[in-house]
């Protein structure tokens, strides 16, 4: 299928820069939590962490709403938990997109009933046309048109992940 560029690996990389820097600005914490949402967000995950200055630790939960499709089936599954107890701690979750914020809207509530000190999160892309569920997200790196993107640790299929930029999925 041809991909369309939509964000260069150069764009992402000067973003997730950008968004390290605000999250550093705006937080109190000696360490943040980072959770990332498997499997799309391991790149921006890995690469936020490094740009950030708070010490920061990992963690990774794995959930689904999209099975093997281009649509989400509404139902979310959380198919791998958090190893880390969050209560107390400072958290941010890292998405690698939130289009209807229905995954993310469960996965905050979800979280927020373990107690921890804060809870934000932080989104590489958000698709507003999208949106069914308006959960709340801290810090947005990019806002996209409502069309299938793969790149960067977002797939279709498990394929295109590798790609080292967002682009627009086109059938045929």
């Amino acid at each position: 299928m041809p991909i369309d560029v939509l964000l260069s690996a150069a764009q992402v990389a000067e973003k997730v820069k950008e968004l390290a820097t605000q999250i550093d600005s705006e937080t109190n914490a000696e360490q943040l939590l980072l959770i990332g949402v498997l499997k799309g967000s391991f790149h921006f995950l890995s690469d936020l962490a490094r740009a950030l200055k708070t010490d920061s630790i990992v963690d990774f939960m794995q959930v689904s709403s999209y099975g093997s499709g281009k649509s989400q089936t509404g139902v979310v599954q959380i198919r791998k938990d958090l190893d880390i107890n969050i209560e107390g701690k400072d958290v941010i979750i890292v998405e690698d997109i939130v289009d209807t914020g229905i995954t993310l809207s469960h996965l905050r509530e979800l979280l927020s009933t373990r107690r921890p000190k804060s809870l934000k999160v932080v989104c590489l892309l958000s698709k507003p046309e999208a949106r069914r569920i308006n959960p709340e997200v801290e810090y947005v790196g990019f806002e996209i048109p409502n069309e299938f993107v793969v790149g960067y640790g977002l797939d279709h299929g498990e394929k295109y992940r590798n790609l080292p930029f967002i682009g627009i999925l086109r059938e045929g």
